[in-house]
C-alpha cells in the first residue's frame, strides 16, 4: 500500500503578501455583505412604517365614511339628530360625569390671567396634586385606627376598582383597644387647640417625589420666557395691549411732528 503525502505537504504554501491580499479581500466581502444586510434592513423597516400608516389611515377613512353614512341615513329619515344620540347610549351616567368634569377643570384651567393672590395659589396648588398624589393607603390604616376598625378593613378598598368592596369583615381580635383608638382619632382630626406638631415622618419615596417636584419647578422657572406679541425695542409708554395699540396708532400721524420736541426734552434743551 502507496504512502499518503499529508495535505500540508500537498497544499501549496503561500507567501505572506498573497496572504494579506486574501485577507484583504475577505475583509472587502465581509464590509459589503454588512453595507446590504442594512440597507435591505432599512427598506423593510421603512416598508412596515409605510405600511402601519398607511393601514391607519385607511382605517381612519372607513370609520369617517360610516359616520358620514350614518348621518346621511338620519337626514334621509329627518332624524339628523339620531346619530349623536346614538353614540351618547354608548356613554353610561358615571362616564358622562367625569366627561364633564374634566371639561370644567379644562376650561378652569385654560384661565392663565391672573385674578388675585388667592386664585394663583389654588391653581398652583391644583397643578401640584397632579404630580403629588397624596398616600391614600397610609391615609386609611389611620382611619382604620380612629374609627376602631381591624387593620385591613379599609385598606382592601381600591378606589379605581368599583368592585372592590370598602368595608370588609373586622377580625375581634386585632380591633384596636378605646385607647388607641382616641390617640389616632386625635392624631388624624387635629383641631387648632392641638398641642400636637411637626410628628409626621414621611417616607423616602414621598421625600423623593417631593425633591424631584421642586428640581422640575426650578428648571422649568430657568427657562421660562413670557412671550409678548409684537413687542417693540426700546421705551415702554403703554400699560396694557389696548394702551399700546392707541399708542401706535397717535404715533403713525403725529411722530414726524413731535420727533424734534421729544428729542430737545430728552437732551434736556427744549425752552
Amino acid at each position: 500500500m502507496p504512502d499518503v503525502e499529508p495535505a500540508s505537504e500537498s497544499a501549496p504554501s503561500l507567501t505572506m503578501e498573497e496572504r494579506k491580499a486574501k485577507m484583504a479581500e475577505l475583509r472587502q466581502k465581509r464590509a459589503a455583505s454588512t453595507k446590504a444586510n442594512r440597507a435591505s434592513l432599512v427598506e423593510e423597516s421603512a416598508k412596515a412604517q409605510i405600511t402601519a400608516r398607511d393601514a391607519a389611515r385607511l382605517e381612519k377613512q372607513r370609520k369617517l365614511a360610516e359616520v358620514l353614512r350614518s348621518k346621511a341615513d338620519a337626514e334621509d329619515r329627518g332624524e339628523p339628530d339620531a346619530v349623536e344620540r346614538a353614540k351618547n347610549w354608548e356613554w353610561t351616567i358615571e362616564e358622562n360625569d367625569n366627561w364633564e368634569k374634566k371639561k370644567a377643570r379644562k376650561a378652569r384651567r385654560a384661565d392663565y390671567e391672573f385674578h388675585d393672590d388667592a386664585h394663583a395659589a389654588r391653581r398652583r396648588y391644583k397643578k401640584d396634586l397632579d404630580v403629588i398624589k397624596p398616600n391614600l393607603a397610609e391615609y386609611n390604616r389611620q382611619k382604620e385606627l380612629a374609627m376602631g376598625l381591624a387593620p385591613g378593613s379599609l385598606t382592601l378598598f381600591n378606589p379605581s376598582d368599583p368592585s372592590s368592596s370598602q368595608v370588609c369583615v373586622p377580625i375581634p381580635m386585632m380591633v384596636p383597644t378605646a385607647a388607641e383608638q382616641r390617640l389616632a382619632a386625635e392624631n388624624l382630626y387635629r383641631d387648632a387647640n392641638t398641642l400636637i406638631y411637626g410628628d409626621s415622618k414621611p417616607s423616602e419615596d414621598a421625600i423623593d417625589r417631593v425633591v424631584s417636584k421642586i428640581n422640575k419647578d426650578i428648571v422649568k422657572k430657568s427657562k421660562f420666557s413670557r412671550k409678548r406679541p409684537d413687542e417693540e425695542t426700546g421705551d415702554i409708554t403703554y400699560i396694557n395691549e389696548q394702551n399700546r395699540v392707541f399708542n401706535k396708532k397717535i404715533a403713525r400721524y403725529y411722530d414726524k411732528y413731535t420727533a424734534e420736541i421729544r428729542a430737545s426734552f430728552e437732551r434736556g434743551t427744549a425752552l
